[in-house]
């Protein structure tokens, strides 16, 4: 018996300073299908919101207002490893790439966000 494929219902929270990057991201989110979007603009309100709702995917940016964004990513792997976790930002030094790596990202998107580069990265993980 053959089982049917079926789209996999993801919680995504996207975290940046900046409302212009959140709306696009969402927008590109709710084409892909995923509807549960949660959104910060600030690294407290992010924290509270991950342990809060155990998104399975994040998009953050690395330049926060109160909190550096390496700091969060290492605090989100270790309280949830397989939580999919995307930088995004307008700095890609080797050095932010190289740590974003090191503390577990799955990938590293540069600003200003392509639609098609977040389709490539998200839709391999809805089936």
């Amino acid at each position: 018996m053959q089982q049917q494929l079926s789209m996999r219902p993801l919680r995504a929270l996207i975290i940046d300073d900046m409302t212009n990057i959140r709306q696009h991201l969402r927008q590109i989110l709710l084409q892909l299908g995923i509807h549960d979007v949660i959104e910060a603009k600030d690294g407290n309100s992010a924290a509270l919101l991950f342990n809060r709702h155990k998104p399975e995917l994040v998009f953050l940016d690395l330049q926060l207002p109160d909190i550096n964004g390496h700091l969060l990513l290492k605090q989100f792997k270790l309280s949830r490893q397989q939580t999919e976790v995307f930088i995004v930002s307008a700095y890609s030094t080797v050095d932010n790439l190289k740590q974003a790596l090191e503390h577990g990202a799955s990938a590293f998107i540069v600003k200003p966000i392509s639609v098609q580069r977040i389709t490539k990265l998200v839709q391999p993980l809805l089936i």
